[in-house]
Protein backbone atom coordinates (compact mmCIF):
# COMPACT_ATOMS: atom_id res chain seq x y z
CA UNK A 1 0.00 0.00 0.00
CA UNK A 2 2.20 2.99 -0.89
CA UNK A 3 1.62 5.98 -3.74
CA UNK A 4 5.12 5.80 -4.98
CA UNK A 5 5.54 7.95 -8.34
CA UNK A 6 1.51 9.38 -8.30
CA UNK A 7 0.93 12.89 -7.81
CA UNK A 8 -1.73 14.23 -5.75
CA UNK A 9 -3.18 17.85 -5.94
CA UNK A 10 -5.00 18.79 -2.32
CA UNK A 11 -7.20 21.24 -2.11
CA UNK A 12 -7.09 23.43 1.29
CA UNK A 13 -4.29 23.66 3.49
CA UNK A 14 -6.05 23.29 6.72
CA UNK A 15 -6.11 20.20 9.42
CA UNK A 16 -7.40 17.71 6.88
CA UNK A 17 -5.66 18.86 4.12
CA UNK A 18 -2.63 18.98 5.93
CA UNK A 19 -3.33 15.13 7.66
CA UNK A 20 -3.80 13.91 4.10
CA UNK A 21 -0.86 15.72 2.67
CA UNK A 22 1.11 14.17 5.73
CA UNK A 23 0.22 10.98 4.93
CA UNK A 24 0.67 11.34 1.03
CA UNK A 25 4.13 12.26 1.75
CA UNK A 26 5.11 9.18 3.80
CA UNK A 27 3.33 6.58 1.35
CA UNK A 28 5.60 8.21 -1.20
CA UNK A 29 3.60 10.63 -3.42
CA UNK A 30 4.31 13.89 -4.52
CA UNK A 31 1.93 16.52 -3.02
CA UNK A 32 1.04 19.54 -4.29
CA UNK A 33 -1.17 21.84 -1.95
CA UNK A 34 -3.77 24.29 -3.37
CA UNK A 35 -5.03 27.04 -1.36
CA UNK A 36 -5.78 30.87 -1.29
CA UNK A 37 -3.95 32.04 1.74
CA UNK A 38 -0.04 32.51 0.59
CA UNK A 39 1.82 32.88 4.13
CA UNK A 40 -0.39 29.65 6.22
CA UNK A 41 0.02 27.57 2.36
CA UNK A 42 3.56 28.15 2.28
CA UNK A 43 4.72 27.21 6.32
CA UNK A 44 2.24 24.46 5.43
CA UNK A 45 3.67 23.14 2.48
CA UNK A 46 7.55 23.85 4.00
CA UNK A 47 6.85 22.03 6.88
CA UNK A 48 5.58 18.90 5.26
CA UNK A 49 8.37 19.05 2.06
CA UNK A 50 5.34 20.04 -0.21
CA UNK A 51 5.21 21.85 -3.10
CA UNK A 52 2.58 24.69 -3.14
CA UNK A 53 0.59 27.08 -5.10
CA UNK A 54 -1.98 30.02 -4.56
CA UNK A 55 -5.27 28.75 -6.00
CA UNK A 56 -8.81 29.81 -4.81
CA UNK A 57 -10.93 26.30 -5.64
CA UNK A 58 -13.80 28.43 -6.44
CA UNK A 59 -12.39 30.51 -9.19
CA UNK A 60 -13.15 28.13 -12.61
CA UNK A 61 -9.93 29.69 -14.59
CA UNK A 62 -7.65 29.58 -11.35
CA UNK A 63 -8.22 25.72 -11.12
CA UNK A 64 -8.64 25.11 -14.76
CA UNK A 65 -5.03 26.63 -15.46
CA UNK A 66 -3.44 24.80 -12.54
CA UNK A 67 -4.73 21.78 -13.53
CA UNK A 68 -3.03 22.09 -16.84
CA UNK A 69 0.26 23.06 -15.90
CA UNK A 70 0.78 19.54 -14.67
CA UNK A 71 1.74 16.81 -16.76
CA UNK A 72 -0.57 14.34 -14.78
CA UNK A 73 -2.92 14.01 -12.38
CA UNK A 74 -2.97 10.69 -9.86
CA UNK A 75 -5.20 11.95 -7.15
CA UNK A 76 -7.36 14.94 -6.38
CA UNK A 77 -8.76 15.87 -2.48
CA UNK A 78 -10.72 18.90 -2.12
CA UNK A 79 -10.98 20.02 1.45
CA UNK A 80 -11.28 23.91 1.63
CA UNK A 81 -13.65 25.34 4.37
CA UNK A 82 -17.09 25.08 4.08
CA UNK A 83 -17.90 28.72 4.19
CA UNK A 84 -20.78 27.32 6.74
CA UNK A 85 -22.60 29.12 8.84
CA UNK A 86 -23.94 27.05 12.07
CA UNK A 87 -25.77 27.74 15.59
CA UNK A 88 -28.81 29.92 14.10
CA UNK A 89 -32.44 27.88 13.78
CA UNK A 90 -32.91 27.91 9.92
CA UNK A 91 -36.28 30.00 10.46
CA UNK A 92 -33.92 32.94 11.56
CA UNK A 93 -31.32 32.29 8.81
CA UNK A 94 -30.64 34.00 5.66
CA UNK A 95 -30.83 32.39 1.89
CA UNK A 96 -27.08 33.21 2.05
CA UNK A 97 -26.18 31.88 5.27
CA UNK A 98 -28.03 29.13 4.50
CA UNK A 99 -26.72 28.81 0.70
CA UNK A 100 -22.98 29.54 1.35
CA UNK A 101 -22.07 26.23 2.53
CA UNK A 102 -24.07 24.52 -0.27
CA UNK A 103 -22.44 26.78 -3.39
CA UNK A 104 -19.14 26.75 -1.78
CA UNK A 105 -19.09 22.68 -2.06
CA UNK A 106 -20.61 22.05 -4.97
CA UNK A 107 -18.76 24.71 -6.91
CA UNK A 108 -15.73 24.01 -5.86
CA UNK A 109 -15.86 20.32 -5.90
CA UNK A 110 -17.35 20.61 -9.39
CA UNK A 111 -14.79 22.65 -10.77
CA UNK A 112 -11.96 20.63 -8.83
CA UNK A 113 -13.11 17.29 -9.98
CA UNK A 114 -13.44 18.05 -13.67
CA UNK A 115 -9.88 19.59 -13.90
CA UNK A 116 -8.47 16.12 -12.72
CA UNK A 117 -11.11 14.15 -14.66
CA UNK A 118 -9.54 15.67 -17.80
CA UNK A 119 -6.15 14.33 -16.74
CA UNK A 120 -7.42 11.07 -15.17
CA UNK A 121 -9.28 10.14 -18.25
CA UNK A 122 -6.75 10.67 -20.97
CA UNK A 123 -4.62 8.50 -18.29
CA UNK A 124 -6.98 6.03 -17.95
CA UNK A 125 -6.65 5.97 -14.06
CA UNK A 126 -6.90 8.63 -10.92
CA UNK A 127 -8.70 8.66 -7.91
CA UNK A 128 -10.87 11.94 -6.55
CA UNK A 129 -11.79 11.65 -3.03
CA UNK A 130 -14.09 13.72 -0.80
CA UNK A 131 -14.43 14.30 3.06
CA UNK A 132 -17.86 14.41 4.56
CA UNK A 133 -20.76 12.33 3.21
CA UNK A 134 -23.46 11.40 5.07
CA UNK A 135 -23.12 11.85 8.77
CA UNK A 136 -25.06 10.63 12.11
CA UNK A 137 -28.55 10.84 11.19
CA UNK A 138 -29.58 12.22 15.14
CA UNK A 139 -27.11 14.93 14.45
CA UNK A 140 -30.10 17.44 13.31
CA UNK A 141 -31.92 17.08 16.95
CA UNK A 142 -28.58 18.01 18.27
CA UNK A 143 -27.11 21.18 16.05
CA UNK A 144 -28.12 23.81 14.26
CA UNK A 145 -25.91 23.02 11.49
CA UNK A 146 -27.63 25.26 8.61
CA UNK A 147 -26.94 24.04 5.13
CA UNK A 148 -23.57 22.05 5.66
CA UNK A 149 -25.73 18.80 5.67
CA UNK A 150 -27.27 19.85 2.47
CA UNK A 151 -23.89 20.72 0.61
CA UNK A 152 -22.44 17.24 2.31
CA UNK A 153 -25.20 15.34 0.15
CA UNK A 154 -25.40 17.23 -2.50
CA UNK A 155 -21.61 16.81 -3.09
CA UNK A 156 -22.15 12.96 -2.21
CA UNK A 157 -24.69 12.84 -5.64
CA UNK A 158 -21.89 14.43 -7.46
CA UNK A 159 -19.55 11.69 -6.04
CA UNK A 160 -21.95 9.33 -7.53
CA UNK A 161 -21.76 10.79 -11.23
CA UNK A 162 -18.55 10.96 -11.56
CA UNK A 163 -17.92 7.50 -10.49
CA UNK A 164 -20.22 6.40 -12.71
CA UNK A 165 -19.45 8.62 -15.73
CA UNK A 166 -15.52 8.15 -15.13
CA UNK A 167 -15.49 4.58 -14.16
CA UNK A 168 -15.29 3.01 -17.67
CA UNK A 169 -12.10 5.10 -18.18
CA UNK A 170 -10.77 3.43 -15.09
CA UNK A 171 -10.94 6.44 -12.47
CA UNK A 172 -12.66 5.98 -9.18
CA UNK A 173 -14.42 8.52 -6.76
CA UNK A 174 -14.85 7.90 -3.01
CA UNK A 175 -16.30 9.56 -0.29
CA UNK A 176 -14.15 9.48 2.96
CA UNK A 177 -17.64 9.72 5.36
CA UNK A 178 -16.71 11.46 8.98
CA UNK A 179 -18.49 11.47 12.04
CA UNK A 180 -16.39 14.79 12.88
CA UNK A 181 -12.56 15.04 14.07
CA UNK A 182 -12.03 16.37 16.96
CA UNK A 183 -8.78 17.48 16.23
CA UNK A 184 -10.20 19.88 13.66
CA UNK A 185 -12.79 21.64 15.60
CA UNK A 186 -11.46 25.48 17.00
CA UNK A 187 -10.32 25.11 20.17
CA UNK A 188 -13.48 27.64 21.60
CA UNK A 189 -15.78 24.74 20.58
CA UNK A 190 -13.72 21.92 20.89
CA UNK A 191 -14.62 21.07 24.56
CA UNK A 192 -18.39 21.68 23.54
CA UNK A 193 -18.49 18.90 20.67
CA UNK A 194 -15.82 16.69 21.11
CA UNK A 195 -18.08 14.84 24.04
CA UNK A 196 -20.93 15.10 21.81
CA UNK A 197 -19.16 13.11 18.97
CA UNK A 198 -17.68 10.67 20.82
CA UNK A 199 -20.45 10.01 22.74
CA UNK A 200 -22.14 8.92 19.39
CA UNK A 201 -19.99 6.30 18.45
CA UNK A 202 -19.77 2.57 19.34
CA UNK A 203 -15.95 2.78 19.88
CA UNK A 204 -15.88 5.04 22.54
CA UNK A 205 -13.50 7.67 20.56
CA UNK A 206 -13.57 9.89 17.47
CA UNK A 207 -11.45 9.95 14.22
CA UNK A 208 -8.25 11.08 14.21
CA UNK A 209 -6.59 13.39 11.65
CA UNK A 210 -4.14 10.21 11.49
CA UNK A 211 -6.61 8.12 10.94
CA UNK A 212 -8.27 10.46 8.36
CA UNK A 213 -4.20 10.27 6.49
CA UNK A 214 -4.09 6.65 6.83
CA UNK A 215 -7.46 5.59 4.83
CA UNK A 216 -6.81 8.62 2.57
CA UNK A 217 -3.83 6.54 1.50
CA UNK A 218 -5.23 3.29 1.41
CA UNK A 219 -8.69 4.85 -0.78
CA UNK A 220 -5.76 6.19 -3.06
CA UNK A 221 -3.91 3.39 -3.57
CA UNK A 222 -4.23 0.16 -5.64
CA UNK A 223 -5.44 -1.83 -2.54
CA UNK A 224 -8.20 0.13 -2.81
CA UNK A 225 -8.46 -0.31 -6.46
CA UNK A 226 -12.41 -2.00 -5.84
CA UNK A 227 -13.81 0.90 -3.91
CA UNK A 228 -15.83 3.63 -6.09
CA UNK A 229 -19.12 5.07 -5.89
CA UNK A 230 -19.02 4.65 -2.40
CA UNK A 231 -18.29 5.92 1.23
CA UNK A 232 -15.39 4.35 3.57
CA UNK A 233 -16.44 5.24 7.04
CA UNK A 234 -14.52 6.29 9.35
CA UNK A 235 -16.66 7.26 12.08
CA UNK A 236 -15.95 4.78 14.90
CA UNK A 237 -19.52 3.41 14.71
CA UNK A 238 -21.36 6.59 14.75
CA UNK A 239 -22.85 5.51 11.69
CA UNK A 240 -23.58 2.48 11.29
CA UNK A 241 -23.71 0.92 7.61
Amino acid sequence: MNLDGKTAVIYGAGTIGGAIAQAFIEAGAEVHLAARSEPALRAKAERLGAKYAVVDALDERAVDEHAAAFERIDISVNVISDNDVQGTPLHEMSVDDYLSPVVTNVRSKFLTSRAAARHMVRQKSGVILFFGGGGDGSVHRRWHLGGLVTAFDAVESLRRQLAAELGPHGVRAVTLQTGGIPESIPAELRDRVEPDLVGQTVLGRAATLRDVGRVAVFAASDWGRTITGSQVNITCGSVLA
